[in-house]
């Protein structure tokens, strides 16, 4: 019985960790918890998992690295990797149809903001 509580446990931590981690890379390019999802999700996948530990220490490394990185470089470097980020996370606002819902909401009838994937 101990064998499968531990294989039930293992599988459960695949799960909720795997889905927590999937999410943190999704949210990786907004403003906002990212990483913090991702070394969330990786923590409880080296609980059971040790290439999950071994990924965790590598990701925190790289992490404060570009974090150092990005603050020795100039105000121009940091201002162009804010404005790109600021591009994505626009684009996919509007290509998931974000703003198209406001305008619907709001009856603006301004066309334009729809998203041109749920025409």
């Amino acid at each position: 019985m101990d064998k499968l509580k531990k294989s039930s446990r293992k599988a459960a931590i695949g799960v909720i960790g795997g889905i927590i981690l999937i999410a943190g890379i999704v949210m990786i390019p907004y403003p906002g918890p990212g990483w913090l999802v991702v070394f969330v999700g990786l923590g409880i996948l080296a609980q059971e998992f040790t290439w999950a530990e071994r990924l965790l220490d590598y990701a925190k490394n790289k992490y404060d690295a570009w974090q150092e990185w990005l603050r020795r470089q100039p105000r121009t470097v940091q201002a162009v990797f804010l404005v790109v980020t600021c591009i994505v996370v626009i684009l996919t606002i509007w290509l998931l149809n974000g703003y198209g819902l406001l305008n619907d909401w709001l009856h603006l009838h301004q066309d334009w903001v729809d998203s041109p994937l749920f025409k």
